[in-house]
């Protein structure tokens, strides 16, 4: 059974789409949201079939590369983390790695002076804006996809996350918080350019108050603010502002997993579906994906028509696992 109900067939023999990177390096700074640390940022143009690469620049020039692979990564419990076999480090890179992801570029260099990406807002809109007046140009080569070929799925008691085949590249979460302003929330977007800059790109980390305090008493969390936050307390949010969706608590989990997702190295095709799902369950899915080698397979990407929203419809239950 599929998470979907209706589909829409790929379009045979399309112009094949070719990889992308920026057309010039654009830089920001901002704060860590664990360290506190003030942390400048570049994201420079890369070669083709290079992918996303962190460097160091405030380390040793031998040593200071990390590729953006599950396989890198090192910690999933507050965000994620990843590391190279020097044991230098980048973390909190997932909302950098969704706009990446939501841009469709294939192939940058982010540049950084701390082990942390800045947190900016706490969505993956600024690095949106940076790409968008960076510009992005198309390279030579064909862009590859991976295709899911047979459900895949992992488990933590409850909480779930898993991969089935699809004809689209679609998204659908449930979150369940015992929090007033949160409840039980779930949504189904499609993974496409347009969807994620309208429906995903804004929407902020959230936290709660007493969380916060004890993560700073352990040294954590000492640049997060409800400038970069949706903060709560007793059931209600504190900004100032309010939200920026009735459910944008669901929405930025959507903008996690597909950052954590992109880690896999291209773009995939199939359906993801999940309830309760983190960070440790999005790598873990990667994980057991590349495990079974039937599950998947490189295409080549092709064009397709337009995703129209009014083709399909989302169960109203999410299938468990």
């Amino acid at each position: 059974m599929n998470v979907f109900k209706r589909t829409v067939r790929r379009m045979v023999g399309g112009r094949t789409v070719r990889q992308k990177t920026l057309k010039r390096d654009i830089e920001c700074g901002g704060v860590a949201l664990h360290s506190g640390d003030l942390v400048n940022m570049r994201i420079c143009a890369a070669a083709p079939n290079s992918g996303i690469r962190f460097r160091r620049t405030d380390r040793v020039s031998s040593i200071n590369e990390i590729d953006a692979r599950y396989d890198n990564v090192v910690d999933t419990r507050l965000c994620t983390t990843i590391a190279n076999e020097y044991e230098v480090k980048v973390s909190t890179i997932e909302h950098l790695m969704a706009a990446l992801s939501g841009s469709e570029i294939d192939n940058a260099v982010v540049e950084l002076d701390g082990e942390e990406v800045p947190v900016m807002d706490g969505s993956a809109a600024p690095f949106i804006a940076l790409i968008e007046r960076a510009g992005i140009i198309e390279q030579n080569l064909p862009r590859k996809t991976i295709r899911i070929l047979r459900t895949v799925s992992v488990q933590d008691g409850s909480k779930f996350l898993k991969f089935e085949p699809a004809d689209r590249a679609v998204i659908n979460l449930e979150i369940d918080f015992d929090c007033e302003s949160i409840g039980r929330q779930s949504l189904a977007v499609p993974i496409s350019k347009a969807a994620f800059h309208d429906d995903v790109a804004n929407a902020r980390t959230f936290g709660f108050l007493h969380e916060v305090q004890a993560l700073r008493a352990a040294g954590l969390a000492r640049g997060g603010s409800l400038e970069n936050a949706v903060v709560l307390s007793g059931g209600k949010v504190l900004n100032e502002e309010g939200l920026r969706h009735s459910d944008e608590f669901v929405r930025h989990k959507i903008l996690d997993c597909i950052g954590d997702l992109y880690l896999a190295g291209a773009p995939i095709i199939g359906a993801v579906s999940g309830s309760c799902s983190g960070h440790a369950l999005n790598n873990a899915l990667l994980v057991a994906l590349f495990e079974i080698e039937d599950a998947w397979a490189w295409e080549t990407a092709e064009e397709d028509v337009p995703f129209d929203t009014n083709t399909w419809e989302a169960e109203p239950a999410l299938m468990r696992a």
